[in-house]
């Protein structure tokens, strides 16, 4: 029987849970008076993993697209600026680093400026100004401009708790989603594979919906337990299967913020250095094959120093992959219930806003539409997790560490097959805009020339002369880079200066 779909029901809370609410419930408000209804169900026994503390530049649209107030949500969460990443000792370990900014370099699409930049590995310097202004630890902009405004692309570091909380405030205060506290005990079936309903305990009566969205982490309890959509693991190419996570205090209330996420490799894995306006986050993803649980320990306590003293790691294991599918019947899974990888590029939270924007978009109408609505959301992110991992690989591929983790991620049998092509093609020219299938790319020809190029990878750009052909205009656009870098570098106040007076404004 074909049925309108009005009932949605989102199991899990925590960030997934309650982003993905928040983006359903924002998109339909206005329809309210039609029925769309989302409910969230969790069990208050259950904690969130909550270490993931970076976000994409997405997230300025989706905040502004909730009704979140940028002050407020600064203000709530601890939240400060990150303008992109910095790779440290990922070549050889002695020292050397890259950056893989948000800003993309100047001349993009219409000239790549790497043959005509002295040094590969200081591309990211050469073509694009963010580079010199994480390295001075400056906001991307100053207090003249508004809220979500700026001149450097950004996105944010913030405490997942409070942003899970605030979400949570937002969506049941002003976007009308209902809130049910209870243990999910088990999935009733019908005789097509759909679910006819949830079973909570101590409740005798099914929980019905037209639609279920599984935010119950790696568990996956709608997804991966009930419709047994099996998981592919990526573990043969992406080695790395543990956490450790510190939060890590600062020396005083007014030191710098980083505004942007440090990365440095270790012998068997990396550190992430995450500041936040009141403490650090700090943690070590480590393959567990090549590094035991006390080793990587000490890694992680020597790179912190004695701030680490009288603090505890928390351990996360994890396996490496996503489900066959995302979307099975009538369940969709979003967050870690559809798949996970380390959080080398913060891809977590952009993957939960992006599902949740797909379904709040492409809601089917009725029951007869959700097959097909499956089918298109199942293609579209199977395509982009597979890309997700050539491109978390390529930060592997090009070491030249001597440590038999970094070697094993040399061998051939562990790379796609995807990004062996790119890289053969790429041997004679770089990355361009026409190498990636525009919308469904979530790393642009920029983000793999920052990696490549600052990873020390030159294409020989002899071997098609007739496209590099440009040394006039090639050197007109990386002086003008020179002259925005001086302007920006005078001009732009520090990271935790700027934030401190701006929510002082809001107080004023």
């Amino acid at each position: 029987m074909v049925k309108s779909v009005k009932q949605i029901v989102i199991v899990g809370g925590g960030t997934a849970g309650w982003l993905a609410a928040a983006i359903i419930a924002a998109q339909h408000k206005s329809y309210a008076a039609e029925g769309i209804r989302v409910t969230l169900v969790e069990a208050s026994d259950i904690p969130t993993i909550g270490v993931g503390e970076g976000t994409w530049p997405t997230m300025r649209n989706t905040l502004q697209q909730i009704g979140l107030k940028e002050r407020d949500f600064f203000e709530k969460c601890h939240a400060v600026f990150k303008q992109g990443g910095k790779f440290v000792n990922w070549v050889k370990g002695d020292g050397d680093f890259y950056y893989h900014p948000f800003t993309v370099p100047l001349g993009y699409g219409r000239i790549d400026l790497a043959p005509y930049v002295a040094d590969i590995s200081e591309y990211a310097q050469e073509t694009n100004f963010q580079h010199h202004i994480c390295e001075a630890g400056l906001a991307p902009r100053t207090l003249a401009e508004g809220e979500y405004q700026a001149q450097c692309n950004y996105a944010y570091h913030l405490d997942a708790g409070a942003f899970a909380e605030l979400l949570k405030r937002h969506c049941i205060d002003t976007l009308g989603v209902q809130h049910k506290i209870a243990t999910l005990e088990h999935c009733t079936l019908d005789a097509t594979g759909n679910i006819s309903g949830l079973l909570f305990r101590d409740e005798p009566t099914p929980f019905t919906a037209d639609l279920y969205i599984d935010c119950t982490g790696l568990a996956s309890l709608l997804l991966g337990k009930a419709l047994q959509v099996p998981f592919n693991s990526m573990d043969h190419l992406l080695f790395n299967d543990r956490a450790l996570a510190m939060q890590v205090p600062y020396p005083s209330p007014d030191s710098p913020v980083a505004c942007h996420t440090i990365a440095t490799a270790q012998n068997a894995g990396w550190i992430w250095d995450i500041g936040l306006t009141h403490r650090r986050g700090v943690g070590h993803v480590y393959a567990s094959k090549f590094l035991s649980d006390d080793e990587a320990e000490h890694n992680l306590r020597r790179y912190i120093g004695p701030a680490a003293d009288g603090l505890t790691a928390r351990k996360i294991s994890y396996q490496s992959g996503y489900r066959e599918k995302f979307w099975a019947n009538n369940c969709v899974a979003i967050g870690m219930s559809a798949g996970f990888v380390e959080p080398l590029e913060a891809t977590a939270i952009m993957l939960v806003e992006l599902s949740a924007r797909f379904v709040a978009e492409n809601l089917p109408a009725d029951t007869a539409d959700m097959p097909l609505v499956a089918k298109r959301f199942n293609q579209q992110m199977g395509y982009r997790w597979q890309r997700i991992i050539d491109f978390l690989k390529l930060h592997y591929m090009l070491t030249k560490r001597p440590e038999p983790y970094w070697q094993a991620h040399l061998d051939p049998s562990t790379m796609p097959q995807s990004l062996v092509e790119d890289l053969q093609l790429w041997r004679s020219r770089g990355p361009t805009t026409q190498d990636f299938q525009g919308p469904l790319e979530l790393f642009p020809a920029a983000s793999y020339q920052y990696v490549m190029y600052g990873m020390g990878f030159k294409p020989d750009f002899s071997q098609r002369p007739y496209l590099y052909n440009q040394s006039q205009q090639a050197a007109q656009i990386l002086r003008k880079n020179q002259q925005l870098t001086q302007q920006m570098l005078g001009a732009l106040p520090t990271h935790r200066q700027y934030i401190e007076q701006w929510l002082r404004q809001a107080h004023a």
